[in-house]
This record gives structure tokens, C-alpha cells and sequence, in this order.
């Protein structure tokens, strides 16, 4: 009894000393080369800071000033002096290996250097630096403590420049400031691109001063709240008072303050689909006679998804046929393309139902009249002539991989969202790819069982979003600019969901797209993550404890019992169940084979501990469910 009590002891050590992750240095994403040196650095009471004052350095040092006087009461000062805390160095001669986002950070006993080509590569050096701090670093008021950093040289640089996220704040409206929040979280992790999703169904959320109506009547619909996808129609009677929409000035604001961060913001019209925000504003942008009647969606359904391709219970189409149409499209492009600096203007293109056009007598006219034989010639149509408004703005068409379906428009670069398929098939075309898989990076999907999270439609765990390769052996990787993942807030109805559908799958994806592919290790990185999860608590960050949650399946037996199989999806955790109603604690029956479910139980009940810890969330299943799963009727 006694070794066994030794062996237990051990076990729980060890399985601690992986959870708090054993190195010293636990950084995200893993950088290309760490190394820990001898000693600590101790942050002195006055911190002197060099090279401040170079071009494009100013941003650098503001951003990391906040930081270090926010949480710790040091003093900073900028004189010149041969002595300093913190350096920063610009390159006279560029060195290639680290490019225009790489960096090297020396942190001494004595002092604290980085050096890079350009000031993106110094920003990603301090982000990596403030994760070298205490976790206190991370807090909204001082706290006084001995701040002490392990000693280490790094070098570091990005796979690949398109480091993305995507936001959706059209289906529910997120404010300016809560988009600024969501910029402060993303550039921890060197991501550099944000893609702000500004149309769709349910709101119009950008300012178009030359179609006013697009924000006074697109903006703002009936409040709903529940399941999204299964609400009841609104009524007259019911106010449409619930959205907002960023003014022009909003969208200059926030590009500022994302470019003093070193991230883009990608805009997205997404048309000829998603559009019903924008005909109930403007109807005679429709194919479909009644359209003066539509409103923005509030939730109810509007198509059949049990289709393939989908058909649209309303029309949510613009017409290709209505040169209005075109005309509606220069107008929006002309006012957008200014407000945003980056190359890319995104034009959606996804999911376009053509049962309405099939339809329509001048879509009929419009086949006969170009030549087409498809309606997804039709959209292809629609896709060329929209390029060329985006192109004589001064910008580069993006849109998602259905674009690909008639013909590509020429210059146009594709968002591989249903699969890598898409991506694949352009690359060989020789355009441009950004990955943004539905099987890897669709952080609105669950990240764990159905019985405990929010219902969506499928469940993409952390160590799958892990496993995201954005580039196949098929294809040639100049063409793949990068990758994103993309937060669709169909059931995110506030900052703290959005939160929490984002971090740590966030973390994942960041490091598919920085990391070396021979650095990534899973393991390593759940360490890492646990570390993160313990700055995210002094940050007052939402995040997601999934992992620690068990993953079940359940099957038949021979004589038509169903057994229930658990797994976890990380090391040194064990399992602990109950299927008689009460809450189960390491004191219960330990999880270590599939298990049958008793004749007349009502529900299983579990939680997942690290030694003699809970960790897990308790999680409760009706045998009901477990049935289904197991197909049994």
C-alpha cells in the first residue's frame, strides 16, 4: 500500500510538473531558435530605454512603456546614454535570415537588447519579451513585486507574412472599442492581419455617406435571443433597434491603431450572397419582385441547408442582371478603398443560393445575352465585373473559394474556407492563397462536447486546430500567402463569448502560422498554453478549458447495450464518472475501460482530475443522448 501511495505521490508530481510547464521559458508562438542562458535580469526601479526615438520605433516603445508602468511601479526614462535597461537596435545592413518581421532578443543579467530590420520585428521581439515577465505583467494595476526575468537568446521570425484572424461583426455588432480589444489580444501572438467581416443577412456595419440607408435601415434589426438559426420571423410590431455600424472616422480610428500595432485591417463586402441587409435598404438591388419587404435578418431561418447546393427561402442575392447593381458596388468601393491601406479588399462570394435567379427572366436574359450556360457562370460573371471595380480603386480582389466555381476572375486571390481543395486548385492556377480551412480554423465551431458547450453545428478541438498545415506536398508554397482562422458570431453575442471561441485555439493557429514545422510539438505547446491560461487570469481574458474536458463516443454492444468510451485530449489527467445522479470526485470509479451504461440510469455524470486536483468542468450527459450517439433506437 505504501509504494502504491509513493507511486500515486509521484504521478501527481510529475503530471504538475507538465501542467505548469517545467521551463522556465514557455513563449507562444515557439520561436525559431531559444536559448536559455545562465542568471536572471532584474527590472530596475528606473528603466532606461534606447533607441526609442528612430523612425518607426516610437510605436514600439509607447506600446511597451504602457505595458511596464501599467503593471509595475518602475520609472521609465528615454535620455541618451551608454548605459540602458532596454535597447533597441534597427539594422543599418537588413540581414535576410530574419526578414522585415524578424528580431533577435538578448536578455543579459545586466540588460535587455533587440534588434531587428524593421519596427515590426522589434514589436514581435517585446511581445516576446513581456511573455519572458511574471504573469503579473499582464495586470490592469501595479503590483509591487521584484520583477525577474530568465536570461535567453532568441531568434525569431514568421513563416509566413498573412498571419490572420477573422471577425464577425455583422451578425452581431461589436464596438469600436471592443474591436480594439480584440487587436490588443491578437498581436500577443504576432498575428498581423485582422479581417473585419462588415456585411452579411443580419447588418450593414460600415458608413457609405453616398447610400445613407445602408446604415439607417441596414444596421439594426429585431433582438432575438436563444439558438440564432431558429427564431420565429419578427413582427411588424417589433422594434429594430438592436445592431450600430462604424462611422468613417471609426474606421480610420481603428485602423490607426491596428497600423501602430503592425496590423492590417482586411475590409469584407460580402456580395452577391449574404446581401439582405443591404437589399432591405436599397430592394431594387434584387432579382425578386417583394423585396421592398425584406428586413435584416434577426435570427429565423432563411435557407434550406438540407440542399446541396442550399436554397435560399428568401432572396438574399444581388442581381448580376441589374447594372443598378454595379453601379451600387462602385459607389460602396469608392468610399471603402480609402479608409483601408491594405492591398486586399475582400468581396465574399460565399454561399450564394441561385434558386431565385434560376427564376428570374433577366438573369434568363442576361445567360442568353453573354453566353452562359450555368448560374455559376452567372456568378462568375458577377465575380470578373467585380474585380475590375475593386481594381480601378486602387485594390486586389479577394474573395472565398466559391469564386472559384465558373471560371476565376483573373487577378483574383482566393480564402479556402470549405477545404484545402479550393486552395489547392487556385495555387495551381497560380493565384494567390490564404488557408483558412473549416476543419482546422473555424474557432465558432464547439471545442469540446456538445453537452457542455454552446450548440453549433460541428466541434473543432485544440489539438486539431494544432495539426493545420496551410501548405499541401501538392502545391508550389510561393502561392500561399498564409493563413487565418475565422470567428463567425452567428451564436457570439458578446466580447467575453468572443473571448472564449478564440483563446487558445488562437494560440494554436498562431503557431501554425509562425512556427517552423519542425519546432511544433503538441506536448510542448500544452504546457505552453497552461501558462498562457494563468496570464489570462491576471488579465481578466475569457478563455476556453476545454481541453481539460473528456471526449466521448459511444457504440453498441453484441446484446444491445451501449458502452461509453472517454478519452482527454491531454496527458496526466484521469477520469472519474457516476451514473447515479451524484457529483463524482477522485473518490468515485476511475475511468480505465469502455464503460456500459446500467439498465436504468438517467445520466452520467463526469470530471477530469490532475492528481488529487480537479481540473475539468463537471459534465453531465443523459443516457438518452449517449443512445443516440450510439444509434440505438
Amino acid at each position: 500500500m505504501k509504494k502504491l501511495i509513493a507511486l500515486a505521490f509521484i504521478s501527481s508530481i510529475t503530471a504538475a510538473s507538465f501542467g505548469q510547464a517545467a521551463k522556465k521559458i514557455a513563449v507562444i508562438p515557439e520561436p525559431v531558435e531559444l536559448t536559455e542562458t545562465a542568471g536572471t535580469f532584474t527590472l530596475p526601479k528606473t528603466v532606461i530605454i534606447s533607441g526609442a526615438n528612430q523612425p518607426g520605433v516610437e510605436v514600439v516603445s509607447t506600446y511597451l512603456k504602457k505595458k511596464l508602468t501599467t503593471a509595475s511601479a518602475v520609472t521609465i526614462s528615454e535620455k541618451a546614454s551608454p548605459a540602458y535597461t532596454i535597447k533597441f537596435v534597427l539594422n543599418s545592413k537588413p540581414e535576410s535570415v530574419i526578414g522585415k518581421e524578424g528580431y533577435h532578443l538578448t536578455v543579459s543579467p545586466k540588460n535587455i537588447l533587440i534588434t531587428a530590420n524593421e519596427p515590426a520585428g522589434l514589436f514581435y521581439g517585446v511581445q516576446t519579451l513581456l511573455q519572458l515577465f511574471p504573469k503579473e505583467i499582464e495586470s490592469p494595476t501595479v503590483v509591487k513585486k521584484t520583477w525577474t526575468l530568465p536570461c535567453a537568446r532568441i531568434t525569431d521570425y514568421p513563416r509566413f507574412g498573412w498571419r490572420g484572424l477573422m471577425f464577425d461583426v455583422a451578425r452581431h455588432f461589436f464596438t469600436k472599442d471592443e474591436v480594439k480589444q480584440y487587436i490588443d489580444q491578437m498581436v500577443r501572438y504576432k498575428f498581423n492581419l485582422l479581417h473585419l467581416h462588415l456585411t452579411d443577412d443580419e447588418g450593414w456595419r460600415i458608413q457609405i455617406k453616398s447610400l445613407p440607408k445602408l446604415t439607417e435601415i441596414g444596421a439594426y434589426r429585431v433582438n432575438k435571443t436563444g439558438y440564432f438559426g431558429t427564431f420565429s420571423a419578427p413582427t411588424p410590431d417589433e422594434p429594430r433597434n438592436y445592431g450600430g455600424f462604424y462611422t468613417q472616422d471609426d474606421i480610420r480610428e481603428l485602423v490607426k491603431y491596428a497600423q501602430d500595432r503592425f496590423v492590417n485591417i482586411m475590409p469584407e463586402i460580402d456580395v452577391p450572397g449574404h446581401s439582405l441587409a443591404a437589399i432591405s435598404a436599397y430592394p431594387e438591388l434584387s432579382c425578386t419582385p417583394g423585396a421592398e419587404n425584406y428586413h435584416p435578418r434577426a435570427g429565423e431561418v432563411i435557407m434550406d441547408w438540407s440542399t446541396r447546393p442550399p436554397k435560399a427561402l428568401v432572396d438574399n442575392t444581388l442581381c448580376p442582371a441589374n447594372e443598378k447593381v454595379y453601379d451600387f458596388l462602385d459607389k460602396v468601393l469608392t468610399e471603402v478603398a480609402p479608409l483601408f491601406p491594405f492591398p486586399y479588399i475582400h468581396m465574399g462570394g460565399d454561399e450564394c443560393p441561385k434558386n431565385y435567379w434560376e427564376q428570374s427572366d433577366a438573369i434568363k436574359a442576361l445567360m442568353a445575352k453573354e453566353g452562359l450556360k450555368t448560374q455559376e457562370e452567372v456568378q462568375a460573371y458577377f465575380e470578373k465585373r467585380l474585380e475590375k471595380i475593386v481594381e480601378s480603386k486602387g485594390k486586389k480582389f479577394m474573395g472565398w473559394d466559391e469564386i472559384l466555381e465558373g471560371g476565376l476572375a483573373p487577378d483574383a486571390a482566393v480564402m479556402s474556407w470549405r477545404s484545402m481543395k479550393g486552395g489547392i486548385e487556385a495555387a495551381k492556377m497560380h493565384h494567390d492563397v490564404v488557408m483558412s480551412p473549416v476543419d482546422f480554423a473555424y474557432i465558432d465551431y464547439m471545442q469540446g462536447d456538445v453537452a457542455i458547450e454552446p450548440k453549433i453545428y460541428a466541434t473543432l478541438r485544440l489539438s486539431k486546430t494544432y495539426e493545420f498545415e496551410p501548405v499541401p506536398d501538392s502545391i508550389e508554397d510561393k502561392y500561399i500567402k498564409g493563413g487565418q482562422a475565422n470567428l463567425w458570431t452567428e451564436q457570439v453575442y458578446n466580447m467575453r463569448h468572443a473571448e472564449y471561441m478564440t483563446w487558445p485555439r488562437g494560440f494554436a493557429i498562431a503557431e501554425d502560422l509562425w512556427t517552423p514545422k519542425s519546432r511544433k510539438n503538441w506536448d510542448n505547446f500544452v504546457g505552453r498554453v497552461e501558462t498562457q491560461f494563468d496570464r489570462y487570469k491576471v488579465a481578466d481574458i475569457k478563455y476556453a478549458p476545454s481541453m481539460y474536458d473528456p471526449i466521448f463516443t459511444a457504440s453498441q454492444t453484441p446484446d444491445q447495450k451501449v458502452q461509453v468510451f472517454m478519452s482527454t485530449e491531454i496527458k496526466g489527467l484521469d477520469i472519474y464518472y457516476t451514473f447515479d445522479n451524484s457529483f463524482p470526485d477522485n473518490h468515485y470509479p476511475k475511468y480505465t475501460a469502455p464503460v456500459v451504461i446500467p439498465k436504468d440510469a438517467f445520466q452520467l455524470k463526469v470530471i477530469t482530475y490532475r492528481g488529487n486536483e480537479p481540473i475539468g468542468r463537471m459534465i453531465t450527459i443523459p443516457v438518452t443522448d449517449l443512445n443516440k450517439r450510439a444509434g440505438k433506437k
